[in-house]
């Protein structure tokens, strides 16, 4: 039984690579027969092989249509195959190479996705983000009426509420860390920067109350202009979110602002 096994096993190995063999493309290969053999690999999901078979087709057959739908092809399989960089890179040689074709504008919208799935959690390097939100404004830019535009917006909006998210919690390291200045500057920029997402509420309430630790942890003669920092960006609190989220937070923080800016001045004058 035991060595009816090993035949067993022997044979089977002999069998697959034999198959193996066999989808391979091989010298002399005409460009259909080798396409064909490529797609093989593509349709059942063997997009390493795939990608290998693309570009052996691709350098014995290029100016034909063959070659045109090998580009493509090639590229849907690194994307498939989450090697999305070099998917970026091969659609836009699709869209380079073949400006004339239909698949042309899903080929731009690829590219613009492979970045988008690179795009990494709201506290690592945002390079990748910000290259897909490029690609995707300029494929809005170029295709308004593409039905990949309106998906491409709201890839955008999603994007944009991450990069806020790692401002705003920028601005509230460094305020955990005593360090109120900077944090009342990044609370500001998460605002200026990204008015539109959830974060620039919570940010400018949280900007009121780091401008108030920033005040009473300064020297007499400096405190009135930074509790005058404070109120005014309660001001401004009220006129963008008068029904925002925190505006009891900003309601009490404005209170202890007006009351430190009043003993601030008191002191002052006596001094």
């Amino acid at each position: 039984m035991k060595l009816y096994n090993i035949l067993f096993f022997v044979v089977m190995m002999a069998t697959v690579v034999a198959c193996s063999n066999k989808n391979q493309i091989r010298s002399g290969d005409s460009i259909e027969v080798a396409f064909e053999k490529a797609n093989n690999f593509y349709e059942r999901g063997r997009f390493t092989d795939a990608a290998r078979a693309f570009e052996t087709v691709l350098s014995i057959g290029r100016g034909t249509e063959i070659a045109q739908e090998s580009q493509y092809l090639l590229a849907q399989s690194y994307y498939n195959n989450r090697e999305y960089l070099i998917a970026a890179s091969e659609f836009r040689r699709y869209a380079t190479n073949y400006p004339r074709s239909e698949r042309r504008i899903g080929a731009e919208f690829k590219e613009a996705l492979s970045y988008y799935q690179l795009s990494p959690r709201y506290k690592l390097d945002q390079t990748d983000t910000y290259r897909a939100m490029e690609l995707m404004q300029l494929f809005i830019g170029r295709y308004p009426d593409a039905d990949e535009a309106e998906l491409a917006a709201s890839y955008i909006d999603e994007m944009r509420d991450k990069l806020a998210r790692k401002e705003y919690e920028s601005a509230a390291l460094y305020l955990r860390v005593r360090q109120y200045q900077a944090a009342a500057i990044y609370f500001g920029l998460t605002l200026d920067q990204f008015p539109e997402t959830p974060w620039a509420e919570k940010a400018l309430a949280n900007q009121i109350y780091a401008y108030i630790l920033f005040a009473e942890n300064s020297i007499v003669e400096r405190q009135v202009e930074r509790f005058q920092k404070a109120i005014s960006s309660y001001e401004t609190y009220v006129q963008l979110f008068p029904r925002g989220e925190n505006r009891s937070q900003a309601e009490e923080h404005a209170d202890r602002a007006r009351a430190g800016l009043a003993q601030a001045r008191q002191l002052t004058a006596q001094n």
